[in-house]
């Protein structure tokens, strides 16, 4: 017997922006000339996003009138990794609260029946942390078991799902509730390099909940976890990478990831689905991670997929950009909401894929 999902949250801090407000930004905050200018200009124009959200209010500001970030031309004094910090540790917490609340209104589930809790992020942390305050906040009881899994970058969220699937089959009263904060935008690096130009011009904040549970003790089932798959591809290792710099978390995030991904993903699936006994005609949806346009446009390329089948991914890149962990579970609620529509016993497949370079992978089933 497996597990299953039950219902999934979504939410993002009240400050939205648009992709061109940004741009903005990023022009006067790199410092560019002209041609740079253009340059620039042109790889927004391709990026598919056209909304991101952020804890701060910075991106919406001219110069001069930061709050945040330094108010010369260098933006100094420039924000220090524990004045980041400080910020997530701010408001992680509330947004985290709204995501758990959409996930539980969905099925009027009682917090208090929570035995397990799991949060995810890779952009933030600090102790007693979010899962205390999760516990404190939401009122459960003070047995309830924590795991944290953190610094793990956008694929994140599936080893979130891979432990609660775990828990649930090993324990079947289990409610596990997953939380997943990211708050990227804290970790802006104004250094005038295509890494971070790249990552400037992707990454937003979001928080995502998930509740986990075993399949023969609830009648509310969103989604079945069949099987999960990963890989590491060493040999492209340097193309993605997140350290912690003195001045936030630096992302190095080449131009070849897609081409990795590219040249991987059809033969992990294959992997993936002989382990879940299943093939490629069996899989009517697809749910990947959208790092980036060019990553899902290969990812269509590779399995030769209809519009309509992946067709959520690029809507959440073009509503909220990229997330890091949380936004393949933004991904996997706006398919649950448009299957609602479909015929049940559909089939997913779904990637996400971050330093490694790792491919994380699962199968499941629309109940």
């Amino acid at each position: 017997m497996s597990s299953v999902i039950s219902a999934i949250g979504t939410s993002n801090p009240s400050n939205q922006f648009a992709q061109s407000r940004i741009l903005e930004f990023m022009k006067e905050a790199h410092q560019l000339e002209s041609n740079q200018a253009r340059r620039l200009e042109k790889l927004y124009q391709v990026s598919g996003i056209d909304y991101r959200h952020s804890v701060l209010q910075d991106f919406g500001k001219q110069k001069g009138n930061y709050s945040f970030f330094g108010n010369d031309d260098g933006l100094n004094p420039f924000p220090t990794t524990a004045g980041r910090g400080f910020i997530y540790e701010q408001n992680a917490l509330q947004i985290a609260l709204q995501a758990v609340e959409d996930c539980l209104k969905q099925i009027n589930f009682n917090p208090q029946h929570i035995t397990h809790l799991i949060t995810v992020s890779c952009t933030g942390m600090y102790a007693p942390g979010l899962d205390i305050e999760l516990v404190e906040k939401l009122g459960l009881k003070p047995d309830t078991e924590r795991t944290c899994i953190n610094f793990m970058g956008c694929y994140g969220a599936f080893n979130a799902l891979k432990v609660a699937d775990y828990i649930c089959r090993a324990q079947a009263t289990a409610k596990v509730l997953i939380v997943d904060v990211e708050l990227c935008t804290l970790h802006f690096q104004k250094e005038n390099t295509l890494d971070n130009w790249l990552a400037n011009s992707l990454f937003a904040d979001g928080a995502a909940a998930v509740l986990v549970q075993h399949e023969e003790q609830t009648a509310d089932k969103l989604f079945h976890i069949n099987s999960f798959y990963s890989e590491l591809i060493s040999k492209a290792r340097n193309e993605m990478a997140w350290r912690i710099g003195d001045f936030g978390y630096e992302m190095q995030l080449t131009s070849q990831v897609a081409k990795q991904i590219k040249g991987g993903i059809k033969n992990i699936a294959d992997k993936l689905l002989k382990k879940a006994q299943l093939a490629f005609d069996d899989i009517g949806q697809y749910a990947i991670h959208p790092g980036g346009r060019r990553i899902l446009e290969v990812c269509d390329e590779a399995f030769q997929l209809h519009p309509d089948q992946n067709e959520h991914a690029y809507e959440v890149l073009r509503n909220f950009g990229n997330m890091s962990s949380a936004t393949v579970l933004f991904v996997l609620a706006a398919l649950g909401k448009k299957l609602k529509t479909k015929q049940r016993e559909e089939k997913i497949l779904s990637f996400a894929f971050g330093p490694g370079l790792t491919f994380e992978s699962m199968v499941l089933t629309y109940a």
